[in-house]
């Protein structure tokens, strides 16, 4: 068969697209823009926000399946919900409908319903509600939460298990029931491949084998990344309000409002459907990860929350620093230090102040999102070098002060390296 699926180069639409191409089908992935080296029909350059039906027409008289795939979980810029998942849709499903495609599958949430509380979920049920009433044979899949380990909320999850204690939202009780990214793709390779009854005009959950609570879940990848139980630590509801209206302000945080009311509300159905698409049931969370992978996994999880807790710590360092240079520190002896150092009279003062602001700006650098930071941290790593060689030649006492403040620089020289070789700059897309 020949497969259009949109959304092609995003989380399931890519591994759908692969997992169909290794069954013999010609797929055709939707994207924006193209990957480099794509060869000549596998790809077509679209922008899902602006295509009419009239262009789709043009592009689907010899599709057999289209899977819309398409799907935003925050709005951003110019991507809104309304856009991408509602007028979108309308235009691809009409098109469908007039060029007699044979299967539309379309990859919806679980929760799009008539309860739906967030404009997520009800922009996505507007678009189910839509194809179903549409003379096609159509079905309208609702996944639950999708873990693989390349998609960015199982990473976030991964890293939240790995921490020393679990900090649980509300005490952790709300109800999830995840399925993992290849059982989530074979249930849509055997949806895309079937036709007419049983599955035509219904709405299908992909979900997990049971619900678990998100302490549950949370401890299941604990012991599939190799890891013993810990200790769950309430966090307060009111605490996870406040914290959802600061991500609501402050888009780079991955919580807002509309994530704490799906949180509370709970994503859970049955399985049954899931278990005779795969013929088998669906893999529990403690089997999500490969135990010959677990260890690397494990580590990337752990460096996902200690590498911004080292930036922390020595943003800290700089900032402190530079606030204590300030004044706090008697200014006459940091004269004193500065005039043994070799620094004249008359440039004391712009060295103190010239110096300690440029720490303060160094500490706010260090907690700036920024593409790639390797600049910053050999910047840092020139300055403590020239300081410490300064202090070397001119204050060698302070390498036997028992507080060892140029010792230290040695471990901050370290974390400094850690961070140049492991804070990788993002790629820009």
């Amino acid at each position: 068969m020949k497969i259009l699926i949109t959304g092609a180069s995003g989380f399931i639409g890519g591994r759908l697209r692969s997992a169909l191409l290794s069954r013999g089908h010609e797929v055709v992935g939707v994207a924006r823009h193209v990957p480099e080296g794509a060869a000549a029909g596998e790809w077509l350059a679209l922008d899902v926000a602006t295509s009419t039906t009239a262009d789709w027409r043009r592009h689907l008289r010899d599709i057999d399946v289209v899977v819309n795939a398409v799907g935003i979980f925050r709005e951003h810029g110019a991507q809104r919900f309304d856009t991408l998942h509602l007028r979108s849709a309308h235009a691809l499903f009409h098109a469908c409908a007039d060029a007699g495609v044979r299967r539309v599958l379309q990859v919806s949430a679980l929760g799009a319903d008539e309860h739906a509380q967030t404009a997520y979920h009800r922009s996505k049920k507007a678009a189910d509600d839509l194809l179903l009433a549409l003379p096609l044979d159509a079905t309208v899949v609702q996944p639950s939460l999708v873990f693989g380990v390349q998609g960015e909320s199982a990473r976030l999850f991964l890293a939240w298990a790995s921490l020393p204690w679990l900090p649980l939202p509300a005490g952790g009780r709300q109800p999830l029931q995840p399925i993992h990214a290849d059982d989530a793709s074979e249930a849509l390779v055997a949806l895309a491949e079937a036709h007419g009854e049983p599955w035509r005009g219904r709405r299908i959950a992909l979900v997990g084998p049971q619900p678990l609570s998100l302490a549950e879940y949370l401890q299941s990848l604990r012991a599939a990344l190799g890891l013993p139980r810990t200790r769950g630590l309430t966090v307060p509801a009111a605490w996870m309000a406040l914290a959802a209206r600061i991500g609501d302000r402050l888009t780079a945080l991955p919580f807002d409002r509309a994530a704490w009311q799906m949180l509370q509300r709970g994503n859970h159905a049955p399985a049954d459907a899931t278990t005779a698409l795969l013929g088998r049931a669906p893999r529990d969370a403690r089997h999500f990860i490969d135990p010959e992978h677990a260890a690397a996994h494990r580590q990337a999880a752990r460096l996902a929350w200690l590498l911004p807790l080292l930036r922390l710590s020595l943003a800290l360092v700089w900032i402190v620093t530079g606030i204590v240079s300030l004044g706090l520190y008697p200014v006459q002896q940091s004269y004193d230090l500065l005039a043994r150092a070799g620094v004249p009279t008359a440039l004391q003062p712009a060295m103190l102040y010239g110096a300690a602001v440029f720490d303060l700006l160094l500490g706010a650098s260090t907690l700036w999102p920024m593409r790639d930071r390797r600049w910053l941290w050999w910047t840092q790593i020139g300055l403590i070098a020239f300081y410490t060689a300064v202090i070397t030649l001119k204050l060698p006492e302070f390498w036997l002060h028992p507080y060892g403040p140029v010792l230290k620089n040695l471990p901050i020289l370290a974390v400094l390296a850690l961070l140049l070789a492991l804070d990788a700059p993002r790629s820009r897309r």
